[in-house]
């Protein structure tokens, strides 16, 4: 038993002695002037033991009810609100239609600069807010419960279609709440089968797939069926199973050379009773299966295969996840796959991608030089989004960077160039080539030119190919 549950237990204890003490005081007291008022009481031997066992059962019955009032709570002390255990075992009963997950995404944000305090009125008021809406469009019977830190719970049994409209006007009218910002996220499924904790996860990985950086059309917040999700799942572990990789190629421009001889890669995976499934869908169910090595490993497997059928000249960049990287197994199975085939490892660029600088920054960058040794060329995805991108670059040398596309979405702002152009100048003086992607205008590629950026992807250079196109069109079959 851990030391503060010792001290917790004993506390425990003398709050039930506490209140024991006073019961038997008060029992004694009445039966002593009801019964025994006009006679005197002797206590003898069996008195005193029967007394002494009657204080002992009183006392820990008090503790029996304490313990049992505290482990079997239904309520969240912060919101008030159901919290998780109650929340799951009351959808059991509730057999709800509808199921939503309303996430505070900037509560790490708050946590760092408010008091304690005031994130617990925060998540209180808010609560209060989300039951107030509900009962303002004649919906008493709404079961909201506290999942997680940041994560609200709502379940609704009614046919109601406006549960959408209702959670972004909630939003609408909430974006400060006692005077402070707050960014919100959500997820509907409808038709949850009874397993509910499923229900829940696949509410999870609908608000990580709306976290996707690299897709020109981002996915509304529209009600998903959960049959529908639980099939997409089981077509998902099939698929990396089988390996069924879909690959599309979008070409990246030297704008030295006026030639394509790098591509990025995109990936999908084959669905055998859905259409292909896109990297925002599959990579949440990959990463929560824990088959996110098995998933890099098919891929760069994939992309090494590749290199013979294509010439020489031609590289190819795709993303592989900072985890698989750090994973010794995967780095063993890489670099023996390499031997194995006598490739030329230069023509392969991994990208990579982090939000948050890894805690162990010298094992990591320790482990991206092991690559690095291999030949493989190493690029920053996304670079100037995050202070990790920064962070990175100060303590390695990088092979590229790509761009966050916002550079050039929003290449007329004057301030965004500026940024850019100074982001530019720094890598070449880095020795770092550049990259922006999503270029589809000419005025942009002209631009970007006129900065002096190395290469450009995006409709304005060509659309992606499929890998029948790409052989065929290096002859190499």
């Amino acid at each position: 038993m851990l030391y503060s549950q010792k001290e917790e237990r004993a506390r425990r204890f003398k709050l039930a002695l506490r209140a024991g003490l006073p019961v038997l005081f008060l029992i004694f007291l009445v039966f002593y002037t009801t019964i025994y008022q006009d006679h005197t009481y002797k206590i003898s031997t069996k008195d005193l033991g029967l007394i002494t066992a009657v204080t002992f059962i009183t006392i820990y019955f008090i503790y029996f009810l304490m313990n049992l009032s505290v482990q079997e709570t239904m309520l969240d002390q912060t919101t008030q609100l159901f919290n998780k255990k109650t929340f799951i075992k009351k959808l059991e009963e509730y057999k709800p239609t509808y199921i939503a997950c309303l996430s505070i995404e900037n509560l790490t944000s708050l946590n760092e600069n408010y008091s304690n305090d005031q994130i617990d009125n925060l998540l209180y008021t808010l609560s209060r807010k989300i039951s107030m809406i509900f009962k303002q469009h004649g919906l008493d019977r709404v079961l909201i419960g506290r999942y997680l830190g940041s994560e609200f719970l709502i379940a609704l049994n009614d046919a109601h279609d406006d549960l959408q409209m209702i959670l972004e006007t909630l939003i609408k009218e909430n974006s400060r709440i006692n005077d402070m910002e707050v960014d919100y996220r959500f997820a509907i499924i409808t038709n949850p089968d009874d397993n509910f904790e499923k229900a829940i996860i696949q509410l999870r990985d609908i608000l990580a797939s709306q976290y996707s950086e690299d897709e020109p059309e981002k996915e509304s917040s529209g009600i998903k069926d959960a049959k529908e999700l639980s099939a997409i799942e089981k077509d998902v572990i099939r698929s990396i199973q089988k390996k069924k990789l879909l690959l599309t190629f979008r070409p990246l421009m030297n704008v030295h050379s006026n030639t394509i001889d790098t591509y990025e890669i995109a990936v999908k995976l084959k669905s055998e009773t859905h259409q292909d499934i896109l990297p925002r869908v599959f990579l949440p169910i990959v990463n929560r299966l824990g088959l996110g090595r098995e998933y890099d490993f098919a891929l760069i497997k994939h992309v090494i295969d590749l290199l013979p059928l294509v010439d020489d000249s031609i590289s190819f960049t795709f993303n592989l996840s900072p985890f698989s990287l750090r994973d010794n197994a995967f780095k063993e199975k890489v670099f023996s796959y390499l031997y194995e085939n006598s490739v030329d490892t230069s023509r392969l660029v991994i990208q990579l991608y982090e939000r948050k600088t890894h805690h162990d920054l010298s094992g990591y960058l320790k482990t991206l030089k092991t690559f690095r040794s291999h030949g493989l060329r190493i690029c920053i995805d996304n670079f100037g989004s995050s202070n990790a991108s920064m962070e990175y670059i100060k303590h390695f040398k990088f092979d590229m960077v790509q761009f966050d596309r916002d550079y050039v979405t929003h290449l007329e702002d004057e301030t965004t160039s500026a940024m850019l152009h100074s982001l530019i100048t720094m890598s070449k003086r880095l020795q770092v080539q550049t990259i922006a992607k999503w270029v589809d205008h000419e005025t942009q590629k002209e631009k970007l030119k006129a900065l002096g950026i190395d290469y450009i992807q995006g409709f304005g250079v060509s659309k992606p190919i499929t890998e029948e196109t790409l052989i065929q069109r290096y002859n190499k079959v």
